[in-house]
């Protein structure tokens, strides 16, 4: 390991996370570390707000589980909820139709912050992937048709010829939403609020919702 990667930058510098300040709904707080997470990106400081890595769990040939991770961009939260769409035939669309568990994680690092989320997945209805889908812009529509997602790609050559397709195929009309092609929500059964602090003593408060009653219980976990 170079000297450069195995050295400790400098303390972490971020604004204290104290359970007396946390509100009840974990929803809350996370809009509003969205909130300045948007902030920050208008200061230049932060370029995706809504940007999280997305894990997922597969079986390989040998039947061992093996875990995956990409990153993707937020599309809607609500208490229902966090949501983004995909391909339904990608890799991950494969493995959260057999194991319908995720991890999301969000890294705002310019802020000292990251929130990890776990939690069951299920498909968003039907209309709702339309509705997004018609709001995409053209070109990221085209290319849910020509994308095969995750499957192997014979040339870049062909990548094209298949955009190119899609192109003709609807040139004049509308694009509509493929029927491989929609949203994936995440419900979550824990929240965890990450926040920077020097010496390494970092906040960590993590929300826990009960099965039976659906509250949220708060707990700090040593950094």
């Amino acid at each position: 390991m170079s000297r450069d990667i195995a050295a400790e930058r400098s303390d972490y510098e971020g604004d204290r996370l104290r359970e007396g300040e946390a509100p009840d709904d974990p929803y809350l707080l996370f809009a509003r570390w969205l909130s300045d997470a948007f902030a920050a990106r208008d200061l230049g400081t932060v370029s995706e707000p809504t940007a999280m890595v997305v894990s997922t769990a597969g079986q390989d040939d040998t039947g061992n589980f093996r875990p995956s991770s990409r990153s993707v961009l937020l599309k809607g939260v609500d208490s229902g909820g966090f949501v983004f769409f995909t391909n339904y035939d990608s890799r991950k669309g494969h493995e959260l139709a057999a194991n319908p568990w995720a991890a999301l994680h969000f890294g705002w690092y310019s802020l000292y912050r990251q929130v990890r989320i776990e939690g069951t997945v299920s498909r968003v209805h039907r209309a709702e992937s339309e509705t997004y889908f018609a709001t995409r812009p053209r070109g990221s529509q085209l290319g849910a048709w020509a994308s095969r997602q995750s499957s192997v790609v014979g040339s870049l050559q062909e990548l094209v010829a298949s955009y190119t397709a899609a192109e003709q195929r609807y040139a004049g009309s509308e694009v509509p939403c493929p029927p491989h092609w929609g949203g994936f929500r995440v419900r979550p059964e824990m929240i965890e609020f990450w926040q920077g602090q020097p010496s390494r003593m970092h906040d960590r408060l993590v929300y826990r919702q009960s099965a039976v009653t659906g509250d949220w219980s708060l707990s700090r976990l040593a950094p």
